[in-house]
């Protein structure tokens, strides 16, 4: 069998997603557009320490987002962490500490928080899917379904809940679909095309029933995603997988949730992909306070 799903030695590491001072850069000019009216009403000497608080249990992620927030604001405010991104979170818990002016601090919030309570939204319910296959060889993986101009950073996260990304984007892995096939002409055609067009990327083709199982198997592809199967047919599938010469790596897709997450899992599949990890994300609840506030003098 082909060794485990190892999709992009980019996106796999746990560095951060070289594009993350352009989405900082993007949302500030959406939110600052030509300056900050409310903010100037502060006074420019006022300075003043504030803290971040998480009211809900959660996995936290985006701590660079933040930072880099401010960085671009304002490169003297100091931000101080209280836990690092994948920690888990209780409730009332204080993540940081800022100190710096008053401006910067008022103008960054919200795009500062932005960042950070989407980022740990994703990465709490992918640690909610992860500990939900705890105990079986099973992966959890992200899908392209992200929010637009974000990609990397919710990869970022996933990875932070403990889930494993799949393909970056279109460049980076064969992934034959229904229409794909279609045009191509059959299964064993599109995965021929690839291999011709594409050497050395791995190829995945979905299937929608056990007969294309074998015609995926038998063209000699990487990975087959079973797509939107029935529990007793993702078992024939595990079944007919191992029984063949060249078994593959199994993938399960579609109708997936935290209910039936772990009966998919124990058939033997390598892999589920959950969409909703990164479409359907809820924001952790964050807030930052301001809680002491100083005027400093100008000099004379």
């Amino acid at each position: 069998m082909h060794g485990r799903l190892e999709p992009s030695t980019a996106i796999l590491s746990s560095r951060l997603p070289p594009d993350l001072a352009e989405q900082v850069a993007r949302a500030l000019r959406e939110d600052l557009g030509p300056g900050d009216i409310t903010a100037g009403l502060i006074p420019a000497q006022t300075r003043a320490h504030a803290h971040v608080l998480c009211r809900q249990s959660a996995v936290l992620c985006g701590t660079a987002w933040f930072d880099e927030t401010f960085r671009q604001l304002d490169p003297l405010v100091a931000v101080r962490w209280h836990f690092p991104d994948g920690a888990p979170l209780a409730a009332d818990s204080i993540l940081c500490e800022l100190e710096g002016s008053a401006r910067s601090l008022l103008t960054g919030e919200r795009t500062a928080l932005n960042f950070l309570q989407l980022l740990s939204g994703t990465a709490s319910v992918t640690q909610r899917y992860v500990a939900a296959v705890a105990g079986t060889s099973c992966r959890i993986l992200d899908t392209r379904k992200t929010v637009p101009g974000l990609r990397s950073a919710q990869k970022y996260a996933v990875r932070c809940g403990g889930g494993t990304n799949h393909r970056l984007g279109l460049y980076d892995m064969v992934l034959i679909k229904e229409n794909h096939i279609a045009a191509a002409g059959s299964i064993a055609a599109a995965v021929a095309s690839a291999r011709r067009d594409a050497p050395g990327v791995r190829v995945e083709v979905e299937v929608e029933t056990l007969d294309q199982l074998r015609q995926g198997l038998d063209a000699h592809a990487d990975i087959v995603l079973l797509d939107n199967f029935a529990l007793k047919d993702v078992r024939a599938a595990v079944a007919l997988n191992r029984s063949h010469a060249r078994p593959l790596l199994l993938e399960c897709s579609g109708g997936v949730d935290l209910a039936t997450l772990r009966a998919i899992a124990e058939t033997g599949v390598h892999y589920i992909s959950v969409g909703s990890l990164t479409k359907h994300v809820t924001a952790i609840d964050l807030s930052m306070r301001i809680d002491t506030v100083a005027r400093q003098e100008p000099p004379q």
